[in-house]
């Protein structure tokens, strides 16, 4: 099959919440790109990132016995296969469902995950088809979602933290989000030094999704307790070998363990969503893993390649953009779309927004610069005729919509992420930072005469296509 570039009309496909990875690939084989071909473990990096939309690498020269997936929701097009619905409808209908309650799980006693299952001195997850992603990291790279239990409610707390493993059995997990920081202090609190952990590879990109969730919701669920809610369908979960957690029973692949809260090893650097190495250096936890489970039919390893434009940087803010697509649209504002362009380093977010009279924009910029994470430097708005997809388009607007003395704001001295070189470190609180915000409105306005803003384009415009008239 040849390499998918886009997602044609991006409608809903018939029964496209499968509850396992290889029957979604199967549903959405219009988008896939299968690699039959040889290939060593070591070019698949560079392989995938050259991919637009979801790719399977079939034959691993050096891990025969697996497959390899990546690139599940780079774009618009690939994410609304995830909830089954068109491309228009999967900004509101993910921020619709995350309105509602958790659906929870549903226990079962065995799952096609359970299919091997190997403790003790058979427990090597250097077996696994586990790539290093760039050039400069000498370290294979895990990016599994990652699976925590809050001790006091009993909610799961997932995330994608990135691990190397540095033995058979062994490894070290970077956890950057607060509220796994928050669930590894609640375990400190108890006197623990061995936090139940566990890695899952090869699920639905709806769970990968819900997975990266990142609101005030501690109290009432876990991210995968909110997963059948996203899916609009129950979730089984079937019991760990070693430890008291349960996982995804139609998962590819799980690693399970414990984590050692006790004591921090050094650890160079990994590549961030902003595509450099940052932070340089880290204290990170060991992880024990004491089971691994898988299918027995050829499992797929669900890769994140981590640069350059790849699922790293619009995953972990997919639903980012449904929180701020309903706090926008609590304003009174009509909001189209919001996005977290690959191309915008994680650090930079769009939103196309219908503009009803003045201040109204501003505060929609001032609201999306304020959000709870650290990764909205950047914040430009767009009219509905902006693609904010296309970086051509968005740039063009910023160029011949804004009057920088007026629909430019910035903001100075406010919390930066960790993963950019342009925030100022915090001396003797390393690895965090501070750095100034900017928001942009790059929307048409009605001064001094809308028409103004009228793009012109040939006739037929997006009606005909080039490569109708070749060959």
């Amino acid at each position: 099959m040849g390499r998918v570039q886009d997602g044609g009309t991006g409608k809903a496909r018939k029964n496209a919440l499968d509850r396992d990875l290889r029957g979604y690939l199967d549903t959405n084989a219009d988008i896939l790109t299968v690699i039959e071909k040889p290939v060593s473990l070591d070019v698949i990096p560079a392989l995938s990132a050259q991919s637009e939309g979801p790719i399977l690498f079939e034959n691993i020269i050096e891990k025969p016995g697996f497959r390899l997936c990546d690139i599940l929701v780079k774009h618009r097009w690939s994410q609304c296969r995830a909830l089954g619905v068109s491309e228009k409808d999967y900004l509101p209908t993910l921020a619709q469902r995350l309105r509602k309650p958790p659906r929870g799980f549903v226990a079962v006693d065995d799952g096609p995950v359970r299919e091997v299952v190997m403790t003790g001195k058979d427990v090597n997850w250097l077996e696994l088809p586990v790539p290093t992603h760039t050039e400069g990291e000498s370290d294979p790279y895990i990016t599994a979602m990652t699976i925590l239990r809050d001790p006091e409610t009993g909610f799961y707390n997932t995330c994608n933290a990135g691990t190397t493993p540095t033995h058979p059995d062994r490894g070290l997990v970077s956890f950057v989000t607060p509220h796994s920081y928050a669930v590894l202090k609640k375990w400190r609190e108890r006197g623990e030094t061995r936090v139940p952990v566990a890695f899952v590879w090869g699920v639905p990109p709806a769970y990968e999704i819900m997975a990266n969730f990142s609101g005030l919701h501690m109290d009432l669920w876990g991210e995968l307790e909110m997963v059948g809610t996203v899916m609009d369908q129950d979730i089984e979960m079937v019991e760990c070998e070693t430890i008291d957690m349960t996982v995804p029973a139609h998962a590819e692949i799980v690693a399970e363990g414990y984590l050692d809260i006790s004591e921090l090893f050094d650890f160079g650097t990994s590549v961030s969503p902003s595509m450099y190495y940052m932070p340089r250096h880290q204290k990170l936890p060991q992880v024990h893993i004491t089971a691994i489970s898988m299918r027995k039919d050829r499992p797929i390893y669900r890769n994140h390649q981590t640069s350059p434009d790849t699922d790293h940087q619009p995953l972990p803010r997919l639903c980012h953009e449904a929180v701020l697509y309903n706090r926008i649209t609590e304003m009174g504002l009509t909001c189209h779309d919001v996005r977290f362009p690959t191309w915008g380093a994680a650090l930079s977010c769009i939103i196309q927004v219908e503009y009803p009279r003045a201040g109204f924009v501003n505060d929609a910029l001032l609201q999306c610069m304020g959000a709870p994470w650290l990764n909205t430097k950047m914040v430009v708005a767009v009219s509905p005729d902006t693609d904010p997809g296309d970086p051509a388009a968005v740039y063009h607007a910023m160029a011949t919509r804004v009057d920088p003395a007026r629909d430019i704001i910035v903001v100075p001295n406010t919390r930066g992420s960790l993963f950019d070189p342009a925030a100022a470190p915090i001396e003797g609180d390393y690895p965090w930072r501070t750095v100034g915000k900017v928001g942009i409105d790059a929307t048409a306005k009605s001064r001094p005469d809308v028409k103004d803003f009228e793009r012109a384009w040939p006739r037929h415009w997006g009606k005909v296509k080039l490569e109708d008239y070749l060959g």
